[in-house]
């Protein structure tokens, strides 16, 4: 196993993908900074969830982040390597991304009435990765407006994927009352 320190960001730089050294408060790396801590809580969102579906679509979704990741870590310069030779975020993931929740979306009856997250240690997880990912949402905008963004497509999956992590949470709890899901009192209607 290789080493786990290099020492070579200890004066505050920091290598992209393909060899480009940028300072660590590069967009670049607050934007995927950010997508990999939305990874992480979507991880903890896996492992709380008691729903198998739910589980299997974090997971699928975590590695597709990771191609997210590798594009926002990617010079422009560079991005025609790594399109000819790693994946790219495509059209067709934001469509599967639509899928998902038009499928479970259809399975369950949402609330009309503001959602309070932490009905459960799953559905809060998932709203905490969903929390997180707008965050890696609005580094992307920054670079989009930067001229950074290569690829449109990057914050379309970002943006589409935040609505999914809403509605699985929402799915993971879809047995539970409303009063619980709402934090609203059965007799009143009103939080206590």
């Amino acid at each position: 196993m290789p080493k786990i320190y290099t020492k070579t960001g200890d004066e505050g730089d920091t290598k992209l993908l393909f060899g480009l050294t940028v300072s660590k408060s590069d967009p670049r790396c607050e934007a995927y900074g950010a997508t990999d801590q939305a990874v992480s809580a979507m991880g903890l969102a896996r492992a709380l969830c008691a729903d198998d579906r739910v589980k299997e679509i974090v997971l699928q979704t975590q590695h597709e982040m990771f191609i997210v990741g590798a594009e926002l870590a990617t010079d422009e310069s560079k991005y025609e390597y790594l399109q000819n030779n790693l994946s790219i975020v495509t059209p067709d993931m934001v469509t599967r991304l639509e899928e998902w929740i038009d499928e479970l979306n259809g399975l369950m009856q949402l609330p009309n009435a503001f959602i309070i997250p932490g009905a459960s240690a799953g559905s809060g997880a998932l709203d905490l990765a969903r929390g997180q990912l707008r965050t890696s949402e609005r580094r992307v905008v920054a670079l989009k407006e930067a001229g950074l963004l290569v690829n449109s497509e990057v914050l379309r999956y970002v943006n589409r994927l935040s609505d999914l992590l809403f509605v699985l949470a929402r799915y993971e709890d879809r047995e539970l009352p409303i009063e619980v899901l709402t934090g609203a009192s059965r007799k009143t209607g009103r939080t206590e």
